[in-house]
């Protein structure tokens, strides 16, 4: 199911769109397609439109400081962040957005709650044998969090994996700060609720920035804000599949 959920939304991104257009155009010898096709990924590619449009996906509440946070029962770090590399015996990993793992560090020390989750995030294609959870644990440690106070779920492939997997490791009625990306939360709380969770929301690893004024840099396009277009649509796809779901 995992490789319907990556696969199939690629049908509908604007790479896959644009490449339909322009072969449309090739076969039925119409120009305007291809000129149609070359305007929309010029539209798309530019940070004037990517910012925006993502702006409405991570929503317009900014990073809030973590004085601001209330206590809770558990702090849970959603994987997403990592990529692991296993080479003989020695294990190397590259870091994506790192923000998810500070902020829940952050948040433990801070004070905010006695227990911090990860999720041992690993998808059937990966093919290593530690999860991004267990990597998370052992980080954690180095920097200064007990050993005991860490839990590990089992691995997971989704989100709604995650949460029902931190469900078997505490008591759903619990009150949970929940970290993700700005982007990611809606649809992660939705499925955190689900379970019977109480939900503290704290969002981190934000795309674009809420205070930018308009340059001229904002009208040149490239494959970065093309990118952020389509981690917007997926995300919009996985909203509503959820939401079709139940």
């Amino acid at each position: 199911m995992i490789y319907l959920h990556k696969i199939l939304p690629t049908f509908v991104l604007p790479i896959m769109l644009l490449i339909i257009l322009i072969l449309i155009g090739l076969i039925k010898n119409k120009k305007k397609l291809i000129y149609i096709a070359i305007g929309l990924l010029y539209i798309l590619s530019t940070p004037i439109f990517s910012n925006n449009f993502f702006k409405l996906i991570e929503g317009s509440e900014y990073r809030k400081p973590i004085s601001e946070i209330d206590s809770a029962d558990a702090i849970v770090v959603l994987s997403g962040m990592l990529s692991i590399n296993e080479v003989g015996d020695s294990t190397y990993i590259e870091w994506g957005d790192p923000d998810r793992f500070f902020g829940g560090v952050a948040l433990f020390k801070a004070g905010k709650a006695q227990r911090l989750i990860f999720t041992g995030g690993k998808m059937p294609w990966d093919k290593v044998k530690k999860t991004e959870g267990s990597m998370l644990k052992e980080y954690a440690i180095s920097n200064g969090i007990p050993f005991e106070k860490i839990l590990l779920t089992k691995d997971v492939e989704n989100t709604e994996d995650e949460a029902m997997a931190v469900k078997e490791l505490i008591n759903p009625n619990k009150r949970i700060i929940l970290v993700t990306s700005a982007f990611h939360m809606f649809r992660a709380k939705r499925l955190f609720d689900k379970q019977g969770f109480n939900v503290l929301p704290y969002k981190v690893d934000y795309k674009t920035s809420k205070n930018s004024s308009l340059t001229i840099m904002d009208y040149l396009p490239s494959a970065g804000n093309l990118e952020l277009v389509e981690i917007g649509i997926r995300e919009i796809i996985g909203r509503v599949y959820y939401l079709i779901k139940g």
